[in-house]
């Protein structure tokens, strides 16, 4: 299947979080999106893999995505070499995405980082053609490159390149992110507390996308970082 946006995430939630309004906003418009989990969270201190595994499924569903695909790389220690950037590149020629979105460029997690640079680089390497990857029948895939890739912003606070307004699709974001009820803010959870439990955090992604939207006049907005200047034919496409 051939998709409009290809999404790529260190951990399940980390899409949801980044850019989860924009996806359900694409799929809106009548958009094919994919969702690409590079790990399973196995070790996030609250749940299980297996936990994880049914939330995302029940947070793809909310978003309506085309599909949802995990790439089992080892959490916490995954690395940007050959073996992973050819597991991606292998997804990004069988799913020829126009954009690619990935996690932030700079974070407090360290494998949100990893994953961004991997991903990047992968991107980059898939249009080379001597690099050489199959399908599972054996047929060589034809290189591809995504016009564009994209970073959705986390923990931290990264100024914006440009801002997607989101606002009759926030609701749908935060309904997706409170499918991981084993990770996210539950009074009822007996389990130990992390940076991210807490109600401050899940209002924080509230706000955060409210706070983009006022500062350019609208209800709510998500904002990304580029890796080229953006080009645009005239000013009318500007708000």
């Amino acid at each position: 299947m051939k998709v409009d946006i290809l999404a790529f995430g260190a951990h399940p939630d980390d899409v949801e979080l980044g850019c989860g309004a924009t996806i359900a906003k694409a799929m809106a418009q009548g958009k094919t999106v994919g969702i690409v989990d590079l790990t399973r969270g196995e070790l996030g201190t609250r749940g299980t893999a297996e936990i994880r595994d049914q939330e995302a499924e029940d947070a793809a569903d909310i978003l309506k995505v085309s599909f949802r695909k995990n790439l089992g790389f080892s959490d916490g220690f995954f690395i940007n070499d050959e073996t992973h950037q050819k597991a991606i590149i292998h997804l990004l020629r069988l799913h020829q995405p126009t954009i690619v979105l990935c996690n932030a460029v700079e974070d407090r997690h360290i494998d949100h980082a990893k994953g961004s640079q991997l991903v990047s680089d992968a991107c980059f390497l898939s249009g080379l053609q001597k690099i050489n990857t199959q399908t599972v029948n054996g047929i060589s895939q034809n290189p591809w490159r995504p016009s564009h890739v994209y970073h959705y912003i986390q923990w931290k606070e990264i100024s914006p390149d440009f801002v997607m307004d989101v606002s009759d699709f926030l609701d749908i974001k935060i309904k997706a992110i409170e499918a991981y009820k084993s990770q996210f803010f539950d009074p009822e959870s007996k389990e130990p507390e992390t940076p991210i439990s807490s109600k401050n955090f899940l209002d924080s992604v509230r706000y955060r996308a409210q706070n983009l939207g006022r500062l350019t006049g609208v209800e709510a907005a998500e904002g990304f970082t580029v890796e080229r200047t953006p080009l645009i034919q005239d000013f009318d496409v500007l708000k």
